[in-house]
């Protein structure tokens, strides 16, 4: 999984020395999306089978340890170490079979010499000193990996194509395409990656998805020769796409506060006063938003975090400035040119959103609409009172 949040397998017992027989058989294994976030981008996985050894054995990318000391501190600041874990292939099936998602395999179309390198580099990989590495969500996960591992097996022996991708897309687009636009998974992602995700993927990085990774896979050759001899669907389940309630999606709730915006706006105007405790939670959220999209920024080890423009209308400071907005009078001066800044500000993401140097989740006009409007009321209500 590309959000992967799974404990660690029980590891099988590593056979020193183990070797392979010829009719054993390497191949990926790509499984579709759940219904929670960690799981909406689905996961890969390598498995080696051989019968006549009583090897079934899948190898997992994408594991971390719920026991590692400051583990969400680590997590959210991506230095989470990631580990390759191994488990039995029934053990690993049965948990894509009670979730409903669907399973591919595809048999890879390896020489024995190749089998037994493959074989013995996972052995290597799989060691306590080799296992752990730095996860990112982008460019090292369990989807980024598989290339990794082929490329390193049979090197310069690969030739990828990209006839499979129909259009060029941003990392934003692709990342967009296993979520709906009107759920509070798709704009939280679009409030936390930065402009770094808009620019265009090459087509090697498309596999930092797991199923491009299986669309690759078909338009690969080996020595000139297709690298898939065989592709089986192990478990057969419809996509999984999680049910949005209306009433619970953000469309409808930024809808509800866009309409109640307007309305204690005009009773504010009608009675040229402003609601002290309106404008406190509106800094405080929007201030608090800015203080995350900071901390994701600048102080965390995420590639993709960086560059985020929405801290341009989620301002830090308004986490401060908020407080002034309690006071029933005696508002600093400077608070109202701070406000003329800000509309600056807005006009500015905007300027980046059609220019397409980031682009904002949609559902970003309401909050912009209800930011201006409360803004230039404020800043109004001053110029009036002075």
């Amino acid at each position: 999984m590309v959000l992967a949040l799974i404990a660690f397998s029980p590891e099988l017992s590593i056979s020193q020395g183990k070797t392979l027989s010829q009719d054993a058989e390497i191949s990926i294994l790509t499984c579709g999306p759940g219904t929670e976030l960690y799981s909406s981008f689905g996961h890969n996985a390598i498995r080696v089978f051989d019968l006549s050894s009583g090897i079934d054995e899948v190898y997992n990318y994408g594991t971390f340890n719920f026991s590692t000391p400051n583990f969400y501190y680590k997590f959210a600041s991506g230095k989470l170490l990631y580990s390759l874990s191994v488990s039995t292939y029934n053990r690993f099936l049965f948990t894509y079979d009670i979730e409903k998602r669907w399973v591919k395999e595809q048999l890879l179309d390896l020489s024995e010499p190749d089998k037994q390198d493959f074989y013995k580099f996972l052995q290597i990989n799989r060691l306590p000193e080799n296992r752990d590495y730095q996860y990112d969500f982008l460019f090292d996960n369990c989807a980024t990996k598989l290339p990794e591992v082929l490329t390193q097996v049979m090197p310069n022996r690969l030739q990828f194509s990209d006839e499979h991708l129909e259009s060029k897309k941003s990392f934003r687009d692709l990342i967009q395409e296993n979520l709906s636009y009107n759920t509070w998974a798709s704009f939280g992602i679009d409030l936390a990656l930065g402009a770094v995700i808009d620019r265009e993927a090459k087509p090697y990085e498309y596999m930092f998805l797991p199923n491009y990774v299986r669309l690759q896979l078909e338009n690969t050759t080996l020595d000139n020769r297709p690298l898939v001899s065989k592709s089986i669907d192990v478990l057969k389940f419809p996509e999984n796409r999680p049910e949005t309630i209306f009433s619970l999606s953000p469309i409808f709730w930024f809808v509800l506060l866009l309409i109640f915006s307007c309305f204690i706006t005009y009773k504010d105007y009608k009675k040229v006063c402003r609601n002290r405790w309106f404008d406190f939670i509106l800094f405080l959220i929007t201030g608090l938003a800015g203080c995350l999209i900071f901390f994701l920024w600048f102080m965390t080890d995420h590639s993709s975090t960086a560059q985020n423009y929405n801290i341009l209308w989620a301002m830090p400071l308004n986490l401060f400035i908020a407080f002034q907005f309690l006071k029933k009078k005696n508002i600093a001066s400077w608070v109202y040119n701070y406000l003329l800044i800000l509309i600056f500000l807005i006009f500015l993401v905007v300027v980046l959103w059609l220019f397409r140097y980031q682009v904002f989740s949609p559902l970003l006009v309401f909050i912009l609409a209800i930011l201006v409007l409360r803004y230039s009321y404020l800043y109004r209500l001053n110029r009036h009172k002075q």
